[in-house]
């Protein structure tokens, strides 16, 4: 069997090595079991532990799991996966047979650790015109606006979610908004934010809010240098 052809255990292999090789294994694990949205209770019925030994774990209270340990912690996250329907393996496979021109994507980045909305936003200098509902993410995916509209189908919209929607897509060469956020409507589920790059708040689109908030996804807009932005970005964890 070909890696592609077994996603399961190419998504284990990938969380398995991140949590190893993290320099803080306990926010990389907790940052992957929030992305499968499994309760640190879930989790543990699984590995037939007592909840406080992932808790101990995760904070550093224990010492970093072995490699044992990861890859029971591991199975359990994966195997609760399938029992619900095998949605985060199946996305994972989506992304192994995704391929982007880079001048369509220009950078998809997933996380060690979850990190604040806000931080996000610092990091890039961005205002938010619209709350959403989630206030973290563990990745983003910055894409060229107009050649993402004009090229990409709304199934190759969604491979740019890369291995979670639990991250912000960040549109550049914006001028307004009404093209990029119309796009997203066709696209199911949303990202937890949305940024528009190239135009100030005053300039935006004045349908952009409402949209976002109809989707439920954070809006925020940048004018930020695109070179330093993006250097901004991949200085997080």
């Amino acid at each position: 069997m070909t890696e592609r052809q077994d996603p399961r255990r190419d998504l284990a292999e990938k969380i398995a090595g991140e949590i190893t090789l993290s320099d803080d294994p306990g926010a990389t694990l907790r940052k992957w079991r929030t992305d499968f949205d499994v309760s640190q209770t879930e989790l543990a019925e699984v590995l037939d532990v007592s909840s406080s030994v992932v808790s101990d774990y995760e904070s550093g209270r224990r010492s970093s799991p072995g490699i044992g340990v990861v890859g029971r912690i591991v199975d359990g996250l994966l195997d609760i996966d399938e029992r619900r329907g095998g949605d985060r393996i199946r996305q994972y496979a989506r992304v192994l047979s995704a391929g982007f021109e880079s001048d369509v994507v220009l950078d998809l980045r997933e996380y060690s650790a979850t990190i604040p909305l806000s931080r996000f936003y610092d990091a890039i200098d961005a205002t938010e015109i619209a709350e959403g509902s989630q206030d973290s993410i563990t990745g983003h995916t910055v894409i060229d606006s107009i050649r993402a509209i004009t090229r990409l189908s709304s199934e190759e919209f969604y491979r740019m979610y890369g291995q979670s929607t639990n991250r912000a897509l960040v549109f550049t060469g914006v001028t307004r908004g009404e093209s990029p956020l119309v796009a997203l409507r066709v696209v199911n589920p949303t990202p937890n934010a949305v940024v528009l790059h190239g135009l100030e708040p005053d300039e935006l689109w004045e349908h952009a809010p409402k949209l976002a908030t109809i989707d439920d996804y954070s809006l925020a807009v940048s004018n930020a240098d695109l070179d330093g932005m993006l250097d901004a970005m991949r200085e997080l964890p």
